[in-house]
């Protein structure tokens, strides 16, 4: 890092002065926080709340039946939440990446990070990594279980695919009830579960690519929620925005965890892997409430570790998004529902997703 103390801000030589110096000063954030502590605890309180909530809807959708959610307001859900996931891998962390460590940065331009581009780097090296260990684990499961796994839908609504002869015997799924609604037929939203080898199969297949995507969300909000509590007078613009860029991440989370079918042994951990994603940021927030006279956001060591995560996380986010979400759901997914309705509905949901989330990167 730049020598701060032989550089005189108030009296710079651009002849001589170095790009280093120049900008290290200019991006030296300091300690901003200026009190409105009720406000920065209801702010973890809130959070806490609402993303937890939003998490928790689509899980709850598919296992409390009598709640009857139709299928479209679930499928929006999904889908909504699947667009945020690709936004915020863009807009909400490999932007801020380049901007903590890129070549335009104090870091950036300071000792080996000077050498290369970092965030763009990382990112790819999370891509790849998280590709071997789906890669590794697809074929393990396919080793002990064959290839065969329950489609998206099949786990949702108990559907089979067509010409399936015997399916539903041999795998367990049952087909939804419908019950007349004013003279509708509603579709019930299932999840598949119990102890049933396909059971087992469809969770190995897709556990750990959501634990992934869980990991490096969770990454993401410890810096959220760090940032929250020790922000300045941008404070008040944070915080409602933030209420918003949580919950939506959350109904992302709790969308891909509705559809893993989750043997009888691990009923319990859709609950609690939501309740991991709640707690994060108020945690965070509290930690941050509690250095909220030292911490300082802009510092060197800050920027680093923000920007390496930022960078891992965007890899990991960029990866689930565009290969588990986007590729596996629309392109190669051979039980893709044929309803023109159904499908624009996911395609309306998932852009609208997308587009509100790089939105509100204007704010936070």
């Amino acid at each position: 890092m730049a020598d701060d103390a032989s550089f005189d801000p108030h009296n710079v030589d651009l002849d001589n002065a170095s790009q280093t110096d120049i900008i290290c000063y200019l991006n030296q954030g300091g300690n901003a926080y200026n009190g409105q502590m009720g406000a920065r605890i209801s702010a973890l309180f809130v959070i806490l709340v609402v993303s937890t909530a939003a998490t928790f809807f689509p899980v709850l959708a598919t296992r409390v039946r009598r709640l009857r959610i139709p299928i479209y307001a679930y499928l929006f859900a999904r889908y909504f939440g699947s667009g945020v996931i690709i936004a915020t891998a863009f807009i909400h962390l490999l932007d801020p990446a380049y901007g903590k460590i890129g070549p335009a940065t104090c870091v950036g331009l300071t000792g080996g990070w000077a050498s290369y581009s970092w965030p763009p780097a990382i990112a790819l090296t999370s891509v790849m990594v998280i590709f071997g260990m789906d890669f590794a684990a697809d074929c393990y499961v396919e080793r002990r279980y064959g290839r065969t796994a329950p489609a998206v839908e099949d786990v949702i609504t108990g559907d089979v695919p067509a010409g399936d002869g015997d399916a539903n015997k041999r795998i367990g799924f049952n087909r939804p009830d419908s019950k007349k609604d004013d003279g509708q037929d509603i579709e019930e939203l299932k999840n598949l579960s119990g102890d049933s080898e396909a059971i087992e199969r469809g969770f190995h297949s897709q556990i750990a690519a959501f634990l992934i995507l869980e990991f490096g969300v969770i990454f993401h909000s410890v810096i959220i929620g760090l940032n929250l509590g020790v922000a300045g007078d941008e404070f008040s613009t944070l915080y409602p925005v933030l209420v918003f860029h949580q919950s939506f991440e959350g109904l992302g989370i709790g969308a891909r965890l509705s559809v893993i079918p989750f043997p009888t042994r691990l009923r319990w951990m859709p609950w609690v892997l939501c309740l991991a994603y709640g707690l994060t940021t108020p945690i965070a927030i509290a930690i941050g409430l509690g250095l909220h006279s030292t911490y300082d956001s802009g510092s060197f060591t800050a920027s680093v570790v923000s920007g390496v995560l930022d960078s891992i996380s965007a890899g990991i986010l960029i990866y689930t998004g565009l290969v588990e979400m986007l590729a596996r759901d629309f392109i190669f997914n051979p039980n893709r529902p044929d309803s023109k309705k159904r499908l624009a509905l996911m395609l309306v949901s998932l852009y609208l997703g997308s587009g509100i989330m790089a939105l509100l990167g204007k704010w936070a």
